[in-house]
């Protein structure tokens, strides 16, 4: 009993550290390293865990705002998910982004994107969570069984796939289910795949939690404000 209330205390005083760094970072501008060093400076005992660290490097990078539709806030929430439900069960709703064909209009500038096949609207621009371009064929390297030409840093690849984040049509698809392919939900074309502890993309960066949709399975189509009609972007 006494431990448990030790660890509590802990917790608690880590939590109270994050919320007064924070504080720092957002009235005074500064990184979170320089706001936790000034912390510390008037108060040394003054800790935090790792994962509160890490939370306060997301918010430098948002710009001290909590912003949820920026890409690196849904890409943190959907990390989140296999540690809150484990069995993939029960996921709140907010997860999925709204289904685009139930909805007439996007974001200003959005783009839609439709099954190349059947032409059913899959997602929109906004969906899509970027990142930073991996080491191209350097990061495949430990799959070759076989001696192959030299792979120098400067051999990039160019991404292939769209990451994106789950969209309402797949829910019945993923719950429960740690990967699997995703399918058009109109003419069961295939899309590409997900997989809740992540896959590689074919720039070579990891991706957690991997939702892709491989680009040549989708057309983008973007709305002309003056005629209120879809062109296809080529």
């Amino acid at each position: 009993m006494r431990k448990e209330k030790i660890e509590v205390s802990h917790a608690g005083v880590s939590r109270s550290v994050a919320v007064v760094t924070a504080f720092i970072m957002k009235t005074e501008q500064l990184p979170f390293e320089k706001a936790y060093e000034n912390l510390q400076t008037v108060k040394p005992e003054a800790k935090m865990n790792e994962g509160f660290e890490w939370q306060l490097k997301l918010y430098e990078t948002m710009g001290y705002e909590v912003d949820p539709s920026s890409a690196i806030y849904k890409q943190y929430r959907l990390q989140k998910v296999t540690e809150k439900y484990p069995e993939l069960r029960n996921l709140p709703q907010e997860l999925f982004a709204v289904d685009p064909t139930t909805i007439s209009q996007g974001l200003k500038d959005d783009i839609l994107y439709k099954c190349r096949k059947c032409r059913r609207s899959l997602f929109r621009s906004s969906s899509i969570l970027d990142h930073n371009e991996g080491s191209g064929p350097l990061a495949f390297a430990h799959k070759r069984t076989a001696p192959s030409l030299v792979l120098t840093t400067g051999s990039q690849a160019q991404c292939t796939s769209f990451f994106i984040e789950p969209v309402q049509w797949m829910e019945s698809t993923l719950l429960g289910v740690i990967d699997g392919q995703l399918l058009c939900p109109k003419c069961s074309a295939k899309l590409g795949s997900f997989n809740w502890y992540g896959e590689q993309c074919s720039c070579g960066r990891w991706i957690t939690p991997a939702f892709q949709i491989h680009k040549n399975r989708v057309d983008e189509m973007k709305m002309l404000p003056a005629l209120g009609s879809q062109t296809r972007k080529l």
